[in-house]
């Protein structure tokens, strides 16, 4: 990953309800979320929510699928691991790569696993 992508990433994240939304994404694994649900979940309001997911997609830290008439969006597992590897490519001057992170199957899950909340 290079800055120029980086920064994007980064700049997405730096917000409330947008880091709260890509957690919530990352919990749920590759299966993904529909936006209603999303915004039933956090309290977002769907015209904020559809702003903030827009943010993320466009850093891409997200994709989204159509099923039906409803809208998935998923963690993007690649760049949210480029992105962790970035930051952490010169840790401690030693050169180490960052652990890689793949979802749990969510029927694996519990809420306990997934950081308790929500």
């Amino acid at each position: 990953m290079e800055i120029k992508d980086v920064v994007p990433a980064l700049a997405a994240l730096a917000q409330e309800n947008r880091l709260q939304v890509f957690r919530l994404l990352v919990e749920a694994g590759n299966e993904g979320v529909a936006a209603g649900q999303v915004a039933d979940q956090l309290g977002i309001p769907s015209p904020t929510l559809s702003f903030h997911l827009a943010q993320l997609r466009h850093a891409g830290l997200v994709v989204v699928r159509r099923e039906g008439r409803s809208l998935i969006y998923a963690a993007n597992y690649e760049r949210m691991n480029a992105l962790i590897g970035f930051l952490t490519e010169n840790c401690c001057g030693m050169g180490t790569t960052a652990p890689i992170c793949v979802p749990q199957p969510a029927q694996t899950r519990t809420r306990k696993q997934a950081g308790g909340r929500r």
